[in-house]
C-alpha cells in the first residue's frame, strides 16, 4: 500500500449559496451540501480523536523501550 502524502496544515472552509466550500492542501477543492459537510465534519472529529490516541500510544511505548533499554 503506498503511504499517504500527510499535511500539517488545515483546509479553508467558508460556505456560500448553501453550499459548503473546501480548499484544502494538493489541489483539494470541493463543494458539499451542508449536510455532507456535517457528516465529514462528524467522521473527521471522531478520527482526529482516535489518530490523536494512537499517536500518544505509540509515544508512551517508546518511551517505555527507552527507558528498558
Amino acid at each position: 500500500m503506498t503511504e499517504k502524502q500527510l499535511f500539517g496544515k488545515a483546509s479553508d472552509v467558508s460556505s456560500d449559496d448553501g453550499q459548503v466550500l473546501v480548499d484544502g492542501p494538493d489541489g483539494v477543492d470541493v463543494a458539499l451540501t451542508p449536510e455532507a459537510a456535517e457528516e465529514t465534519g462528524d467522521r473527521l472529529i471522531e478520527h482526529a480523536a482516535n489518530a490523536a490516541g494512537q499517536r500518544r500510544i505509540k509515544r508512551l511505548e517508546d518511551e517505555k523501550d527507552q527507558s528498558d533499554a
